[in-house]
């Protein structure tokens, strides 16, 4: 929750520029609420599966873990994101299915770019217990930009 917020931070304040008094702290909270009631349950309990699932730490499991990964969870996840995100921003029905619309194939493509070669370090070299941490230390970047995505008007 908290990398998450610090992701929206970093989006109001680096990428949009909105300043200490154009900063709102409202939803900074509902993107830390959707960190930890969403995100890291969530993707913690698919790290858990996908080890059930391809055990092992072999270079030729890191790739097969990774393909599974971006290509079956991420998509989901992140319509999943896309859309609680915009339930919580208030928005209506059919709002939010126009928003994820319009958001969706480019976030799906932007993560494309940068998560496969950190899953594939994640899953050969880091420990089951240590890869969520892995990914919310890189994620902060990616919160930052799902944020700044998921909150554009």
């Amino acid at each position: 929750g908290a990398l998450m917020g610090a992701g929206d931070v970093i989006a109001q304040q680096l990428v949009e520029q909105r300043g200490l008094h154009g900063h709102h702290s409202t939803r900074t909270v509902k993107m830390m609420a959707i960190g930890f009631c969403f995100v890291g349950p969530v993707v913690g309990g698919w790290y858990k599966i996908l080890d059930r699932l391809i055990p092992g730490s072999t270079k030729v499991v890191a790739v097969k873990k990774m393909v599974l990964d971006q290509g079956g969870f991420a998509p989901c996840f992140l319509g999943c994101f896309l859309t609680i995100t915009g339930a919580m921003n208030g928005l209506s029905l059919e709002e939010n299915w126009a928003k994820v619309q319009q958001d969706y194939v480019d976030a799906l493509l932007t993560n494309y770019c940068i998560w496969p070669p950190v899953q594939m370090a994640n899953f050969y070299f880091v420990p089951l217990q240590h890869r969520l941490a892995v990914v919310q230390c890189v994620a902060i970047v990616w919160n930052c930009y799902l944020s700044w995505k998921a909150n554009r008007v």
